[in-house]
C-alpha cells in the first residue's frame, strides 16, 4: 500500500477543515452576522491546523511530558476569547451570542478534523447548520414578533 506523503496527508483534513468552515460560515454570512464566511472558515481551518501540529511536535519533541489534549485545550480558550469579541450589549439587549457559539462550534469542527475525526466533524456541521436554519424556523413559529431580535 502506498503511503502518502506528509503533504497530501495534512492536504485532505485542511480541505475538508475549510469546506465545513465554509458551510456554516455562508449561513452566517447570508444572516448579515458579524462573523460571517471567512472568519468561520479561518477558525475551523486554524483549529485543525492547531491539532495537526500536535503530531509534529510530538515527533519533534515528545515523550511522556507531551500532552496532545494541551492543544485543543489551547484552541477552546483561545477560540472563547474570540467569540466573546461578538458578544455585544445595548440598552439590556444582548447580540452576538449565536455568532459567538457558532465560532466556538466551528473551532470543535476543525479540532475533530484536525485528530482524524472526520464523521464526527461531519455531524458536527450538519447539526450545526440544523441548528442555525432550522431552529430559525422554529423560532419564527414559535415567537414571530421576535424573530428580529433572536441573534
Amino acid at each position: 500500500m502506498h503511503e502518502l506523503s506528509p503533504a497530501t496527508h495534512d492536504l485532505v483534513p485542511m480541505g475538508l477543515s475549510l469546506l465545513l468552515g465554509t458551510m456554516v460560515g455562508w449561513e452566517r454570512q447570508m444572516g448579515r452576522k458579524p462573523a460571517g464566511l471567512r472568519t468561520h472558515a479561518l477558525v475551523c481551518l486554524g483549529s485543525t491546523m492547531f491539532c495537526l501540529m500536535t503530531s509534529y511536535a510530538y515527533s519533534e519533541y515528545g515523550g511522556r511530558s507531551m500532552d496532545a489534549t494541551r492543544i485543543v485545550h489551547g484552541v477552546v480558550t483561545g477560540v472563547g476569547f474570540l467569540g466573546a469579541g461578538s458578544i455585544m450589549r445595548q440598552e439590556g439587549f444582548v447580540a452576538g451570542l449565536t455568532t459567538a457559539a457558532s465560532i466556538w462550534m466551528v473551532a470543535a469542527i476543525g479540532a475533530a478534523v484536525g485528530v482524524h475525526a472526520y464523521w464526527l466533524a461531519v455531524i458536527g456541521t450538519l447539526l450545526a447548520l440544523l441548528v442555525l436554519e432550522g431552529y430559525r424556523w422554529v423560532e419564527r413559529v414559535l415567537s414571530p414578533q421576535q424573530h428580529d431580535n433572536s441573534e
